[in-house]
């Protein structure tokens, strides 16, 4: 590049020799700029030859005897240098900032790997694959002093400590560092307590990043087990809260057909003699209470079940067709003021669990029988809507406040609605909720006062 550019100005462009020595000084911090100091010096002695002795005819048998010679050497020299120094300057500040934002992509992704992951157990064995993920380390490896528990990703082999090594590291390694082999070594704390040992293999972090890694993987433990610890008192001030309720309402709904049974039978235990009328009255009402009582065990260890997930539900294709005209039949002795409309086109089949759902069935269509007026209709009706099939009872009911609706099919709710004829123990439409869920389907209300109530439940489409 000296020579064509000394050639051109020499034999073809004949310019005054500031123009040329400016050209060559711009030669010579570019190189200085481009490949450092080493180029930049031999060129720049090359150039202040060629420069005085192609353009100024200062060189008399190669040796320096001009004062004008000494001081374009040291222009050169000096811009060499000079621009070599800020060249690599600038090129070390620049791969610093590309390092730094490298360093900080990898704390951002892996915080956003961590902080989606609330479950403690589920967090800890995501942390080795996470860090692998951001970092690309060749392997990854958390060690917690509690209980001595490893969490691997990637070939282990680099990682031979045994637990008695990686106890006493974590004890003792003070902060953060890398061996020669490559390997990071971060110590993990709880405030000054140690936690554990991160080891990554095949990275090549700053100690300020390694730092930054291990906050982030303790305050992240840290937030999961305050959140466990959290949803573990809500979950017991919950059941505290449920058994109380329970415990209040089976209470008060016992009492009332226990005071039947006792009044009747006491009636009955009584010398003074009962015509067959009296003493068959009484013992139908003996008989009706005890059903109630029945009924209400039944229901209440039936939810209890469907709280713990014991109950065994067997899924198979069933016929939403099928599973209502067995409903129905259940229910006929309910159905005599009512008439039954069904609009039930050509389906696919559901996957359900065909006796919790003829459950359900039969008790929406009770509670459209018993919350209805005699002579009103009550609708049945399905329908396929994106890979599920919903279908609905309607009835031309009192209808359920706005208010209520939120709470209708909460346990021991039972909505404000007037009549005298029926009465049951809140828990029909909480058990139908669970079973619908547990089908992965939504149980859910739409009703307007005066006008009636639609229950819609949803039940995915069998996939044979």
């Amino acid at each position: 590049m000296l020579t064509g550019i000394v050639a051109v100005f020499h034999l073809w462009v004949h310019l005054n020799s500031t123009t040329v020595a400016l050209t060559l000084l711009l030669l010579v911090l570019f190189l200085a700029a481009r490949w450092g100091l080493r180029y930049a010096l031999a060129t720049s002695i090359a150039a202040t030859v060629a420069y005085n002795y192609y353009f100024l005819r200062k060189l008399e048998r190669i040796a320096i005897n001009d004062p004008q010679v000494w001081l374009n050497i040291f222009a050169f020299l000096t811009v060499a240098v000079v621009g070599s120094r800020l060249s690599e300057r600038v090129r070390k500040e620049g791969a610093d900032a590309r390092r730094r934002q490298a360093e900080l992509e990898v704390l951002y992704g892996l915080s956003r790997q961590l902080l989606q992951t609330e479950n403690l157990p589920s967090l800890l064995n995501a942390i080795s694959p996470a860090i692998m993920l951001v970092t690309r380390a060749d392997a990854v490896m958390l060690y917690l002093l509690e209980g001595d528990r490893r969490y691997l990703a990637g070939d282990g082999s680099g990682i031979p400590l045994d637990d008695i090594a990686l106890r006493q590291l974590a004890e003792t390694l003070p902060a953060p560092e890398t061996t020669v082999s490559n390997q990071a070594r971060i110590p993990l704390r709880v405030g000054v307590r140690p936690r554990g040992l991160l080891l990554i293999n095949g990275v090549n972090l700053s100690v300020e990043t390694l730092e930054a890694i291990s906050g982030l993987i303790s305050a992240s433990i840290d937030r999961a087990q305050a959140l466990e610890d959290l949803t573990r008192g809500e979950a017991s001030k919950e059941s505290e809260r449920l058994r109380s309720l329970m415990i209040d309402s089976i209470t008060h709904e016992l009492r009332t057909p226990l005071t039947a049974i006792k009044a009747a039978a006491s009636t009955l235990l009584l010398p003074k003699p009962l015509d067959e009328a009296e003493r068959r009255e009484l013992l139908t009402v003996i008989n009706e209470e005890s059903d109630r009582l029945n009924q209400l065990v039944s229901e209440a260890v039936e939810m209890a079940q469907l709280d713990t997930q014991e109950v065994h539900m067997t899924f198979a294709a069933a016929s939403i067709r099928t599973l209502v005209e067995k409903a129905l039949t259940y229910c006929s002795s309910l159905l005599d003021d009512h008439e039954v409309k069904l609009d039930l086109p050509d389906l696919p089949p559901v996957k359900a669990d065909a006796d919790y759902i003829t459950k359900v069935l039969t008790n929406l269509i009770e509670n459209a029988a018993k919350y209805s007026p005699a002579g009103t209709p009550i609708r049945i009706s399905a329908e396929r809507k994106d890979g599920m099939v919903s279908v609905s009872v309607a009835d031309r009911g009192m209808g359920i406040d706005l208010s209520e609706q939120s709470l209708i099919f909460e346990r021991f709710y039972r909505a404000n609605v007037p009549s005298q004829q029926s009465w049951g123990t809140g828990m029909g439409l909480a058990i139908s909720r669970a079973i619908i869920e547990a089908h992965h389907g939504v149980l859910s209300l739409t009703s307007q006062l005066g006008e009636g109530s639609v229950f819609s439940f949803t039940l995915p489409v069998f996939e044979g």
